[in-house]
């Protein structure tokens, strides 16, 4: 599997894993809960994660995903 973002913008993660899981791809988010055991917000980001034959489409959308969400959240 590959990482494909970290984050611990939980809308704009489960965003991403609806369109990529949309696409037919399977996310998968890692350290979901080691962030929330932790207990501090930052200090564990979530990891998105792909299989290793779907990263290069997975990649694509996420920084268009990224362009547009930027676009409209300044």
């Amino acid at each position: 599997m590959k990482e494909i973002l970290r984050t611990n913008d939980m809308v704009f993660l489960s965003y991403v894993e609806m369109v990529l899981r949309d696409a037919d791809m399977h996310p998968v988010i890692f350290d979901n809960h080691s962030s929330v055991l932790d207990g501090s917000v930052a200090a564990i980001q979530r990891r998105l994660m792909v299989l290793d034959e779907e990263e290069s489409e997975a990649r694509d959308r996420v920084q268009a995903i990224k362009k547009d969400y930027d676009s409209k959240n300044g």
